[in-house]
Formats: C-alpha cells, sequence, structure tokens
C-alpha cells in the first residue's frame, strides 16, 4: 500500500565512508509502504561558492534530515555542518546508527542527548512518520 504525501527527507552522511548505506536508505525510500521519499544531492566534491547556503536551501525544502552514523562520522565536518544547519533550520532531524557490526560515531555538532537510533524498518518508519 502507497503511503500518500510521504516526508521529504534530506540524508546527511560521510561521503568517503558511508555511501554506501545512503544507497540503501534510498532502496529503503522505494517501498511500497515508506513514509519518505529522498532526493540525491549528495555530492562528493563540494559546491563551488558558499556550499552551505546551497546545503541550506535544499534543507528548508525537506520534512526530516536523517544523520546516518557511521565510524568516522566524527570527522566528517560537512555532517556536522548540515547537522548544525538543519536545527538552525528547526527541521526535525535523527541519527541511525548505520553499521550493526561497527562503533558508530556521532557528528561533532550532535547534542550530548541526541540518541543514535538502530537502523530498522519499524525505527525508521515510526521515527519519520512523527515528524509530519
Amino acid at each position: 500500500m502507497a503511503v500518500s504525501n510521504p516526508a521529504r527527507v534530506f540524508t546527511a552522511f560521510d561521503y568517503d565512508h558511508d555511501e554506501a548505506l545512503r544507497n540503501l536508505l534510498v532502496g529503503q525510500s522505494k517501498h511500497s509502504d515508506s513514509p519518505f521519499e529522498m532526493h540525491d544531492w549528495s555530492v562528493k566534491d563540494p559546491f563551488p561558492g558558499d556550499w552551505k547556503a546551497r546545503v541550506r536551501t535544499k534543507i528548508r525544502s525537506v520534512n526530516q534530515v536523517i544523520i546516518i552514523c557511521g565510524e568516522h562520522t566524527h570527522l566528517a565536518t560537512g555532517v556536522a555542518a548540515e547537522l548544525t544547519i538543519a536545527r538552525e533550520e528547526k527541521k526535525p532531524y535523527f541519527l541511525l546508527w548505520g553499521y550493526s557490526d561497527k562503533t558508530c560515531t556521532k557528528p561533532t555538532s550532535a547534542l550530548p542527548d541526541d540518541k543514535i537510533y538502530k537502523w530498522t524498518w519499524d525505527n525508521l518508519k515510526a521515527l519519520i512518520g512523527g515528524s509530519r
């Protein structure tokens, strides 16, 4: 059963280490019962000029931000900046534990009480469903 009016989601992730995780999330967004849709705005190379302004415009156009956390997320300055922008734009966000068998880290801009949620289909549906 298709979900009407799925939430538009922006995903922040460490491009150098976790692109495969983003690809998995894109695949999940295509399920017929998915409560969210994703648009692929990720780029390997930084945007020319003020990339933060361009990211801010993209984040403003979504309902929610998902931060995919991997082993090196604490070193990914772009992810930290995207999370800060999401908070500044008052967009709901959550952190997702990318690897079940690895230690995942939060971006440096995460708040101390930001929980990293286990990546399950039920969690995704509940976390995204609550944002609309």
